[in-house]
């Protein structure tokens, strides 16, 4: 199968279009390929042939099994991984987003980490709820500053979390905002005993957002799920129901919380750090 959209498309930049060729060719096989094939196959000199394959070679898109000869590499499959749960998250989440936003009158937020933001790709709301919505679809947050983001910290390993609060220096939004590492090891030990998380007022004065995390088969978080509402207007009674539609998507994707999964299992960790 051709990793080309359409025979008929033909990239702009002639190095892009020779790349593709060189990816279609080691997709037709089974195993290393080697670089005489490459290029017989591919109409390309011997040495531009090998010039892309070093050049993919160091973004790992491709690897060198043995001296010559070249495959696929792990990267593409990373690459893919994510593709895939984005699309399978978002056509889970349609429906049982649409129903609790119609439950809450208020935006419904699907969200995914991506390096040290979060990504919003998908929302249910109306004019109705009352609020202006400022994080557009493909709009992004930092970590610490959103209820999802800290879903996925919570779930980090203590130098993980550490290492981004020195990357971002937990710059703050508002006087709300967490600023200090141990204020948000205490944060995220809260997250991780209660499964859900908060947004105080932390990202945007006026705002407060209550979130869940989705889980894939494999007990994985791979998104949140989060309510957004004007301060004044977010209830407590609509946890349950966040968690209840989380729950949902989850065990469309395959989630089966039978005993505690790989989330439970960051708590002892997490503990201990806030601990020292």
């Amino acid at each position: 199968m051709s990793l080309m959209s359409s025979p008929q498309q033909t990239p702009a930049v002639q190095v892009l279009a020779r790349t593709f060729a060189v990816l279609d060719v080691l997709a037709q096989h089974p195993g290393p390929v080697s670089l005489k094939t490459i290029s017989e196959q591919t109409g390309l000199h011997p040495s531009t042939a090998h010039r892309i394959l070093n050049d993919l070679a160091c973004g790992r898109l491709v690897d060198r099994p043995e001296a010559g000869a070249y495959r696929l590499g792990m990267r593409l499959l990373e690459l893919g991984n994510l593709v895939k749960a984005r699309l399978d998250v978002r056509d889970a989440a349609v429906e049982p987003m649409r129903a609790l936003h119609k439950l809450t009158q208020q935006p419904v937020n699907l969200s995914m980490r991506q390096g040290d933001e979060i990504v919003y790709i998908d929302r249910a709301y109306s004019e109705r709820s009352g609020m202006q919505v400022v994080r557009a679809i493909g709009g992004r947050a930092p970590l610490h500053l959103t209820s999802v983001g800290k879903l996925f910290l919570a779930h980090d390993e203590a130098q993980r979390v550490r290492a981004y609060a020195t990357r971002s220096g937990l710059i703050g939004n508002t006087r709300n905002s967490i600023t200090e590492v141990s204020a948000l090891e205490r944060e995220l030990s809260t997250v991780l005993a209660l499964g859900t998380a908060r947004d105080n007022e932390e990202l945007e004065v006026g705002v407060k957002c209550m979130a869940a995390g989705i889980f894939d088969d494999q007990g994985v978080l791979v998104a949140g799920l989060s309510i957004s509402a004007p301060a004044d207007r977010l209830e407590e009674s609509w946890l349950k129901h966040l968690r209840a539609t989380a729950e949902e998507i989850s065990a469309s994707l395959g989630y089966r919380n039978e005993a505690p999964a790989r989330p439970g299992a960051k708590a002892d960790p997490l503990r201990r750090r806030v601990g020292k």
